[in-house]
């Protein structure tokens, strides 16, 4: 195991207050890690600020610029947005999620059959690929989700990271994704996942996150059991 990420006592906020304070997170390679918290929250901006999309007003971000066989690392990434594709987008589903094997070398290469076969199997994994020749715009939010699931696998991350992947699935769906995480860490992938569905993830991860309401306002990462390393055992 090596340390993937850090925050330590992080303080962040969009205008001149603070929406989150005191975050202090360690992710290590190998874990499945769950963030919850309320609405409003700052769940994502969590994130955000792991990935380095944002930067803290105060403490020490650090994200490993390398995996643990000393490559650059790797992130996929999944926002809440990314699903809001417009009726009208082009592209067949196979088409968006393969695309995602450009990340695996030049923009300018020619996709090889491996490349076909990583995007069958995530397809098939996720449950769309009979409708793998549909357009984007008539998927539902819940299928849009799925897919772009699917291209971030096929990137082939080190370190997976899902703002609420589940919005819009039906139960079946959700359960078939937990597990299909749980096998990507056994695999020796890294997922951090946002969730509001603690109970049913709960078989498969590693550790918790939680965000919660400070006394004078605003958010932050409690529970020094979930944010200092510590790894709750599960079943």
């Amino acid at each position: 195991m090596m340390l993937l990420a850090s925050l330590q006592q992080v303080e962040f906020g969009y205008t001149d207050i603070a929406c989150i304070q005191d975050a202090q997170v360690d992710i290590e390679s190998g874990e499945f890690v769950a963030v919850i918290g309320p609405n409003g929250a700052a769940k994502s901006t969590l994130l955000k600020l792991i990935l380095g999309l944002v930067a803290p007003w105060k403490g020490h971000r650090y994200l490993s610029p390398t995996n643990e066989k000393g490559d650059k690392l790797r992130v996929g990434y999944v926002s809440q947005q990314i699903a809001a594709f417009n009726s009208g987008f082009p592209t067949s589903i196979w088409e968006f999620v393969r695309s995602g094997r450009f990340a695996q070398g030049p923009w300018l290469r020619r996709l090889r059959i491996e490349d076909d076969t990583m995007t069958e199997v995530f397809l098939r994994q996720l449950g769309m690929w009979d409708l793998r020749k549909r357009r984007i715009g008539e998927l539902s939010g819940g299928q849009k989700q799925r897919i772009c699931i699917a291209r971030a696998l096929v990137q082939e991350p080190d370190m997976l990271v899902l703002d609420e992947p589940t919005t819009g699935m039906d139960l079946a769906s959700r359960l078939g994704l937990y597990q299909l995480m749980n096998h990507q860490v056994k695999m020796g992938r890294t997922v951090v996942m946002v969730t509001h569905q603690l109970e049913e993830v709960t078989p498969y991860i590693n550790r918790i996150v939680t965000l919660e309401r400070k006394e004078e306002g605003g958010w932050k990462c409690c529970t020094t059991t979930s944010c200092n390393g510590h790894f709750v055992p599960v079943g």
